[in-house]
């Protein structure tokens, strides 16, 4: 009898402290793992965000680099207006470039919109949709490195609901084609 009384106190098993902290270790796993679900799913709605962002920094170097290859400003005039050079200081509302070719000059022309092909799948029709691209700001600043080397850094910057986010690209542009 004496051996079946220790047999009962031996049978192991779990207490409640023991569950508790399971159940608390459980819980933070899966409010990490909500949260994560959460930045992705922020990350993918402003994707498409970051790529017009992306393209439009890509667009203002293009068009300096094309501009100066060709000829079409001079190399002086590669600068910001407060040095003497064409483009605007500051943060500058997307529009369309002017007669020079160039954004952020003054003679822009009106404000960027995004065309998306409608319901057809075809571009350029009658059932186009037109997203203004008001939220967007682009700012141009040139530096000097030396007599013939300059940095372009172009900052573009977009409001999506109540997110600030920015795109930077800098590149450098040599006063020789």
């Amino acid at each position: 009898m004496h051996k079946e009384k220790k047999l009962l106190h031996d049978q192991s098993g779990l207490t409640l402290i023991e569950v508790l902290i399971a159940a608390i270790i459980l819980m933070g796993s899966l409010l990490a793992l909500a949260q994560g679900m959460t930045q992705g799913m922020l990350i993918m709605s402003t994707s498409h965000y970051h790529n017009i962002a992306k393209q439009k920094a890509a667009e203002a170097l293009e068009s300096v680099n094309t501009s100066r290859d060709t000829r079409v400003i001079a190399w002086s005039q590669i600068r910001n207006v407060s040095n003497g050079g064409i483009f605007l200081d500051g943060m500058q509302p997307l529009r369309d470039h002017g007669a020079d070719g160039l954004v952020n000059t003054a003679d822009d022309g009106a404000a960027e919109n995004e065309v998306l092909p409608g319901p057809d799948g075809i571009l350029n029709t009658a059932d186009d949709i037109v997203n203004s691209l008001d939220a967007f700001r682009r700012q141009i600043s040139i530096t000097d490195l030396a007599p013939n080397l300059r940095q372009i850094r172009v900052v573009i910057s977009y409001r999506v609901g109540s997110l600030n986010r920015q795109y930077e690209m800098i590149s450098y542009i040599s006063s020789f084609a």
